[in-house]
């Protein structure tokens, strides 16, 4: 029997997060691990008790807005946000820790995961955000694509 590697586990895990996302344009989790523990997981859509976009339609695609901008505009949080509130809601701290994500963050996730004390970013695909890569390489957290074959 092959077990997969902690890296493995853990973006396996994020992928399943992801599953539960309610977002009509892309499926996003996150999962927050520490000394190989999962502290927190999250994935996108919208808020408790807010009617869905599957029922309410996508804002964004209504308003052609392009993926990467106008992030005021949609009725859901990212996965890293809602990583970060559940273990904010929990009293779980997560500073020090490694966010495994299925896309890299966008500036909003970025700043909040700079204040949040993360250290490290594993993530499977990537998202047009310049600004989110630069304030990720100058903040100094270790950003990395994950590479199952590496693991």
């Amino acid at each position: 029997m092959e077990r997969p590697s902690w890296e493995e586990y853990f973006m396996d895990i994020a992928l399943l997060v992801a599953r539960r996302s309610t977002c009509m344009r892309r499926q996003v989790g996150a999962v927050m691990v520490k000394e190989k523990n999962i502290l927190a997981t999250g994935y996108n859509g919208t808020p408790k008790g807010i009617t869905h976009c599957s029922v309410t339609g996508c804002l964004r695609d209504q308003l052609k807005v392009p993926s990467g901008q106008r992030h005021e505009l949609c009725r859901g949080l990212h996965a890293e946000q809602n990583a970060i509130i559940q273990a904010a809601s929990h009293g779980v701290n997560i500073s020090e820790a490694t966010l495994y994500c299925t896309n890299s963050p966008c500036i909003i996730c970025t700043k909040m995961l700079i204040n949040a004390g993360i250290r490290e970013v594993v993530y499977l695909e990537g998202y047009p955000d310049d600004l989110s890569t630069d304030m990720l390489a100058e903040s100094g957290i270790n950003v990395r694509i994950y590479k199952q074959n590496e693991s």
